[in-house]
């Protein structure tokens, strides 16, 4: 680590120098987690590094050009895809999505059924909107949430796990025959929405998600590591990836020389298919720091990003008050959300050093980011165990990184 650097960003670099020790005692050495990687950033700048632990199941030590499975990491990626189309006035966030996805014309919420008897006919209420699909407001679930016949008929169609099996258009057709949980706008839960979204941006411009991605974000961004498809000639630098298993040793569940995404995805999930390195992440968070600039070009506009970091949940309630999701990546108290991020409204009630403002988002194998817009901090976590909410890491990572801040602000 570079102390006059660390220095010079305003941090402690002894105190940064702490988090090794940490994540060393209480992570690697007893294999709750098998590789890590953490950057800290201020003004874009890196204040600290740290990757320990190893690469492959055999050993093969960590590298910093590792390649991560980022799941949900992939959201905000997909939600600044649609909002550059709605710069372009291609869409207009309280447009109906039957607009783009005429399938969904009919789509109600559940009125009884299921399981071993059908479902009864959808309840008509209020249109789906594409300002639902971005807040996690659409009626749509997850079908690991596992509790309701809606979660157990998403299970069925194998909707959470379409990398190879379906495409876009079967997607959305099948989707369209299960009940919303809810009436769009009523309520907050965690949802295949950003997938929805993802296919939405492919009718708008007439793309394949990943090409667009390619096109009008990684490229610009130099994100030259990023994507939906494993490159073979990378494939050495892809981590293994391992399932938490209580009172056991993590259980191995993707091993990298024999991983199917070097195979090319039939769907590419905006939702959370996206392979990619802690430094490109970073050049991502760096973009949303900096008002979508980087590097002398504009990936977003600063008033549309100032949109979709504001709190959107009717009221200004926090996610105690609407969400019904027995899982997220985002915590509940104190938390807003956004048009694809989760945002801190009120830092008192997180229980965490946080900024008013600022906002996240995490993936199920444990990776994790935030942007601290009023400090001017960007982390980017990467790390390979399924769930996410099997370690309190992202919270003990914030706790370290700001008790390091010396100078501050705000």
């Amino acid at each position: 680590m570079d102390v006059n650097g660390a220095a010079s960003l305003g941090f402690d670099a002894d105190r940064l120098g702490r988090l090794e020790q940490f994540l060393d005692e209480n992570y690697l050495a007893n294999s709750k987690l098998k590789n890590v990687q953490l950057l800290v950033s201020r003004d874009g700048k890196p204040a600290y590094y740290y990757h320990g632990g190893s690469l492959r199941d055999d050993g093969t030590p960590m590298r910093e050009d590792a390649l991560f499975r980022i799941a949900s990491m992939t959201k905000p990626v997909t939600s600044i895809a649609f909002m550059q189309l709605v710069e372009q006035c291609k869409v207009a966030l309280d447009d109906p999505v039957s607009r783009v996805l005429p399938e969904f014309a009919n789509l109600g919420a559940y009125a009884g059924g299921g399981g071993s008897v059908p479902f009864a006919p959808m309840a008509r209420g209020r249109p789906m909107r594409f300002v639902d699909l971005m807040t996690h407001m659409s009626g749509l679930t997850y079908g690991f949430q596992n509790r309701s016949s809606i979660d157990a008929a998403y299970r069925k169609a194998e909707l959470d796990l379409s990398r190879g099996a379906i495409s876009s258009d079967e997607y959305i057709e099948t989707l369209s025959r299960i009940p919303l949980e809810f009436e769009p706008g009523s309520r907050w839960n965690y949802s295949v929405s950003t997938d929805v979204l993802g296919i939405c941006v492919e009718r708008l411009s007439g793309m394949k998600l990943g090409k667009y991605f390619k096109r009008h974000i990684f490229e610009p961004l130099g994100m030259q590591d990023t994507g939906f498809d494993l490159d073979p000639a990378k494939q050495d630098r892809l981590a293994d990836c391992y399932g938490y298993r209580p009172g056991n040793g993590p259980q191995l569940i993707d091993k990298a020389a024999e991983s199917r995404l070097s195979e090319t995805a039939k769907f590419h999930s905006g939702g959370g298919g996206l392979i990619s390195t802690a430094s490109d992440y970073n050049r991502f968070c760096t973009m949303l720091l900096n008002k979508g600039q980087f590097e002398g070009g504009q990936i977003i506009a600063p008033k549309t990003l100032d949109l979709m970091t504001a709190n959107h949940l009717p009221g200004g309630a926090d996610l105690t008050e609407m969400s019904q999701s027995l899982f997220s990546e985002a915590n509940n108290a104190g938390t807003g959300f956004g048009l694809g991020f989760a945002v801190v409204v009120d830092p008192a009630r997180t229980l965490m050093p946080a900024s008013m403002g600022e906002f996240y988002w995490g993936g199920a194998y444990s990776t994790a980011f935030f942007v601290d817009p009023v400090e001017r901090i960007t982390m980017v976590f990467m790390t390979q165990l399924y769930p996410s909410s099997t370690y309190p890491i992202r919270r003990q990572l914030k706790t370290m990184i700001y008790s390091a801040l010396t100078k501050s602000y705000s």
